[in-house]
């Protein structure tokens, strides 16, 4: 597990391996690996030995960005790693403080025009989704926002909060009780569909911003060489348990959906994910040591 105990994401992990130990008959142990933005933990898993007793969670940032945004990455996703089965792919919500006036996209777009360097966004680290999904807005808006990283989500809000930044990509649990508290104001969601936690409030693509679309990505993966009748079987039962209530409240509180499907269906989408973001990676000349 390439994240600290605790969130969400370690609370999915956690009802997967519970569910899974059941369905096999034996003990399967999370094991809390955090840092470098996910790679560490997963770099562990690409070493490990292709037998099937060694799963990891591939993110965002240690799958889709990893090999082109750190120079010393232990392992190469697409070569290392093999895709066991799609998790989820959550949206952030485009989040201002509300004293700022800014309400929506376009306000927002013409703001950052006519005050050149006066939006810093923050993140929850470089390389983080959250710092990429404003790389990209600003690309395509065609404005400058300075990125500020943080180690972590929630100082990265209290910052929000305080006015010291002026625009965060969020994940829903950190914002909404201060959105349906007047604090912030919720601008766009980042993904495809408007989101269930607000349905008022419209995509960034919606918003004037076409073909901007932005989304989190969760998978579980194993060692490169496993056998592909194992890969089968945990891909099977992972699919069963994406269909258990207590797994989609769990996605639910992050804005998404359970996805599941094939072990193609994932590797299209890690295909697909690197070649979206390494190009704007690689665009802006992003990297970390």
């Amino acid at each position: 597990m390439s994240f600290a105990p605790g969130g969400n994401t370690d609370l999915l992990a956690r009802v997967i391996a519970q569910r899974l130990s059941e369905s096999f008959g034996q003990p399967v142990v999370i094991e809390n690996k955090p840092g470098a933005g996910g790679t560490i933990g997963l770099g562990i898993v690409a070493k490990s030995k292709p037998d099937g007793y060694t799963l990891g969670l591939g993110s965002f940032g240690n799958v889709l960005v990893a090999n082109s945004l750190y120079k010393n990455l232990s392992y190469e996703p697409a070569k290392n790693l093999s895709p066991v089965i799609l998790l989820s792919t959550p949206p952030t919500v485009l989040v201002a403080p509300s004293k700022l006036g800014i309400t929506d996209v376009t306000s927002l777009i013409q703001y950052a025009k006519s005050n050149p360097g006066a939006i810093h966004y923050g993140s929850s680290g470089n390389g983080t989704s959250n710092h990429l999904f404003g790389e990209l807005f600003a690309s395509q808006a065609n404005i400058k926002m300075i990125h500020v990283p943080y180690k972590g989500s929630s100082p990265a809000i209290n910052d929000l909060l305080a006015g010291i930044t002026q625009l965060n990509f969020a994940p829903f649990p950190l914002v909404l009780q201060h959105i349906k508290s007047g604090a912030l104001t919720a601008i766009a969601v980042t993904g495809e569909k408007r989101s269930n936690l607000l349905p008022h409030i419209p995509t960034v693509n919606e918003s004037g911003l076409k073909g901007y679309f932005a989304n989190g990505w969760f998978a579980v993966v194993v060692p490169n060489a496993t056998p592909r009748n194992i890969t089968v079987k945990l891909n099977y039962e992972i699919n069963q348990i994406l269909l258990l209530q207590e797994v989609k409240k769990n996605l639910e509180g992050e804005g998404a959906d359970p996805i599941g499907g094939s072990i193609e269906d994932a590797t299209k989408s890690i295909d697909q994910g690197i070649r979206k973001w390494n190009s704007l990676v690689n665009r802006l000349d992003l990297k970390i040591d």
